[in-house]
């Protein structure tokens, strides 16, 4: 049995990092869109938040717990919210949550959430440090 996923009351967690359309080109064959096109742009979204904690490129090397609440419909407004939740030497993991604005609707609802985790790289694609943030 899966779980009933997040509450009405529920807000997206971090910052607003990738806005997009469900279109029909993007659907699986129960008309539903397909779970990848979703994951892809989460991995985006959280690319991009890499980039800019790393201050450099940075390549995707995990994955965690991806759980998918409810489905992506055409017309859906996809927004992509991301967080940094650890910094360590190379890697970055960062929070990825999905929410759908519900076609001609004002209904948004989290449609799934992720811990991605990406190694900072230098131009040889080897790993280098994440610069360590100034104090505040």
């Amino acid at each position: 049995m899966t779980e009933p996923g997040p509450t009405p009351e529920e807000a997206p967690r971090g910052d607003l990092t990738v806005r997009t359309i469900a279109m029909p080109a993007d659907t699986n064959a129960n008309g539903d869109i397909f779970g990848g096109w979703v994951m892809s742009r989460m991995d985006s979204a959280g690319g991009i938040a890499g980039v800019d904690r790393a201050q450099g490129r940075v390549v995707t090397i995990a994955v965690e717990a991806m759980t998918f609440f409810r489905p992506v419909k055409v017309g859906d407004v996809l927004s992509v919210y991301t967080q940094v939740e650890r910094v360590g030497r190379t890697s970055i993991k960062i929070h990825v949550e999905a929410w759908a604005r519900r076609f001609r609707t004002a209904l948004n609802e989290k449609v799934t959430d992720a811990t991605f985790t990406f190694v900072a790289i230098d131009e040889e694609g080897r790993p280098r440090p994440v610069p360590k943030l100034p104090a505040t």
